[in-house]
């Protein structure tokens, strides 16, 4: 009896022993992974703009916010695209969605309006007022932000002209932002307009084919990738 007795105790022991001695492993195999849980954080972008940034008329791996995080990504940056585009946005639009895009896991923001202010009319004034106000709700938020400009055509007058350019490089200076100053830059490039329309622009000549997205990523993306070394 006092035989039998001994031996259960003895089993239950090195039971105990074992699962004692299973935990600890756990413990370490989890500590030592832990720095890689801590520094492996991908870094959540968020683009908000209008149908050139929701990527109007192509399929959605053509549009720009694909194309752009890939581009990124076969430059070993660990990140993740939100797209943030809504077509026929204004100024105004983009700003009554910035609080509900710029969510906790955003580390950094594109912004890409103004467009179609351009093609209503908009005063410059209200245009300005409204990216300024997108600034400040990304700064109170800690979230560093990439300003892409547009160029107003003549149409409108110099007058107005000159207040539409130059509100996004007078906003980046002021509220510490990255700016690339036209959204088009690289298009025009080695060629006249008509030969870029019919190479780089779908059909109604406002918006970039799956061509033209591509090229804009390439002149784009190194803006993109400044933005990125400033949340390091």
């Amino acid at each position: 009896m006092w035989l039998r007795n001994g031996l259960g105790h003895l089993i239950r022991a090195l039971g105990y022993g074992v699962a004692a001695w299973m935990r600890k492993v756990a413990l370490a195999i989890v500590l030592s992974l832990l720095p890689f849980a801590v520094t492996a954080q991908t870094l959540t972008i968020a683009a908000l703009g209008d149908s050139l940034t929701a990527g109007y008329g192509l399929p959605t791996q053509d549009g720009l916010v694909p194309q752009l995080q890939d581009w990124l990504q076969e430059r070993g940056h660990d990140v993740k695209m939100v797209n943030a585009g809504v077509s026929g946005d204004t100024t105004r639009g983009g700003l009554a969605r910035t609080d509900w895009t710029l969510t906790p896991e955003v580390g950094a923001m594109i912004v890409a309006l103004g467009g179609n202010d351009v093609l209503r009319g908009i005063d410059p004034k209200s245009s300005r007022a409204n990216l300024e106000a997108i600034l400040q709700k990304a700064r109170a938020q800690g979230v560093p932000v990439l300003l892409i400009g547009l160029q107003a055509p003549s149409n409108y007058g110099a007058d107005y002209k000159q207040a539409f350019d130059s509100m996004y490089p007078d906003l980046a200076k002021k509220y510490g932002a990255l700016l690339h100053e036209n959204f088009f830059a690289g298009l025009l490039d080695g060629m006249d307009r008509a030969q870029a329309l019919r190479k780089y622009m779908q059909p109604d000549g406002i918006h970039p084919n799956a061509k033209g997205v591509s090229v804009l990523v390439t002149q784009i993306g190194p803006s993109v990738e400044e933005l990125i070394r400033t949340t390091n």
